[in-house]
């Protein structure tokens, strides 16, 4: 129930839930603008046989439960601008596209569901819009690296397999938390009933919801885009493979201006490689394994998956975080790879190198510290279209071997392709 309210209770303007010790529990989600919030209001179990629709529920009959819950706060209602009833249930397809399983090693999908066409589940915050737009989105950088020539239509098997496992993840916390709902607190509650829930345990699920809806709770499965390799994970502990990159600041290189990195991480479709440079060399020292990285990248790697005619970063974005004072560095030293030319008119890129030191008004993002990262190794972060982290390697050979093994497992090499129809390779 969306409505107006006139009430006391002091939470009105926070996620919150009441859970009462006999009239049921609510759910409280302040809406923009101020002044609307919507209540979501536990109603009876329905038994084995019986539908909602039996139940003749009104807008009144649930204004009376919130009233109830609510008590002893005072609870008026002004106005409902909307209202509904649902029963929660939780379901789930086979799979997510058109290949059964046992046929995935000869077919390719070419039928996709998302969002509740695949999982349902309770609406509470907003959960089944939040899962699908990662559904979709998760497909719809995918379609476009394998329309644009860039990827192997492989990497469509890939949706299921990641958005599967993830509504099965959710759907099975979504379980408990309906349960928990419903269910009277522990304290004062009859001893028999097995069903009641201690506050604690229904808050931290409670606080769990909230990374669910984010997107933070998904943690992907060692696959084709995550690498099941996790030897070198110790360099970069805030990183985790198969989870969203957790973004800090940092200050760039050029202007000194402070800058969230994950911002830098356009919806576009590239790959993004984060390179952390080590406190032994210096950036700019060729010998440097930031700067046999940078050179490794700039003269084979990207090359082999860069369209013809496009630009050095079009399909993978090398950007780069040090350790040393940007007073101490000159930018046009650096490897060609982190300051490239670019475009039509071959103009210098100067945003993709960062430094790890503080801004005077926006204060000390302390990448290395607050994400893990080994100062005296520094290594490399492989961050997918998504966000999400696929791999952590080394700089230097090891590092070398490893992007390009990870790479070449669905990524088309460019350099037999001829000619490409515009800058992105769309052919």
């Amino acid at each position: 129930m969306d409505a107006l309210v006139i009430t006391d209770f002091p939470d009105i303007r926070l996620k919150t839930a009441i859970h009462s010790d006999s009239e049921g529990s609510i759910l409280i989600i302040p809406r923009e603008g101020g002044y609307l919030a919507r209540f979501y209001i536990e109603l009876d179990k329905l038994q084995q046989d019986e539908r909602i629709r039996s139940k003749n529920i009104t807008s009144e009959i649930l204004i009376d439960r919130a009233q109830r819950i609510f008590k002893p706060f005072h609870f008026e209602v002004k106005h409902v601008a909307h209202w509904s009833v649902y029963e929660v249930g939780q379901r789930l397809t086979d799979h997510f596209d058109d290949v059964p399983k046992a046929r995935r090693h000869d077919r390719l999908p070419r039928v996709f569901i998302t969002g509740d066409a695949c999982h349902t589940h309770s609406a509470k915050a907003g959960q089944g819009m939040n899962v699908s737009m990662n559904d979709s989105y998760n497909l719809g950088w995918k379609l476009a690296a394998i329309l644009r020539g860039i990827a192997d239509p492989k990497l469509l098997h890939t949706y299921t397999e990641e958005r599967q496992h993830i509504a099965e993840v959710l759907i099975d916390f979504d379980k408990k938390m309906s349960r928990m709902f419903a269910a009277k607190p522990k304290k004062g509650a009859d001893p028999n009933d097995k069903d009641a829930v201690d506050p604690a345990v229904f808050q931290e699920f409670f606080t769990q919801q909230g990374r669910f809806m984010a997107g933070l709770a998904t943690v992907y499965k060692p696959g084709l885009l995550t690498t099941a390799d996790a030897s070198y994970q110790h360099l970069a502990r805030g990183f985790p493979i198969g989870e969203r990159f957790f973004s800090c600041q940092v200050l760039r290189l050029a202007d000194a201006k402070p800058i969230h990195l994950g911002h830098v991480m356009h919806a576009d479709g590239r790959w993004r490689l984060v390179l952390f440079g080590d406190n032994v060399h210096s950036p700019t020292d060729t010998t440097s394994p930031l700067s046999k990285t940078c050179a490794f990248l700039q003269n084979e790697l990207l090359p082999k998956y860069t369209p013809h005619g496009g630009d050095i970063d079009s399909v993978i974005d090398v950007r780069a975080v040090i350790q040393q004072s940007r007073l101490s560095v000159q930018i046009t030293d650096l490897p060609e790879i982190l300051l490239p030319h670019k475009g039509k008119f071959g103009i210098q890129d100067y945003e993709k190198v960062y430094t790890d030191e503080p801004s005077y008004n926006f204060g000390h993002g302390e990448i290395y510290k607050n994400r893990g990262v080994s100062r005296e190794q520094g290594c490399v972060v492989v961050v997918r279209p998504d966000q999400y982290v696929s791999a952590v390697v080394p700089l230097g050979e090891v590092g070398h071997r490893l992007l390009e093994d990870f790479f070449s497992g669905f990524l088309k090499d460019q350099r037999q392709r001829g000619t490409a129809n515009g800058t992105n390779g769309l052919q």
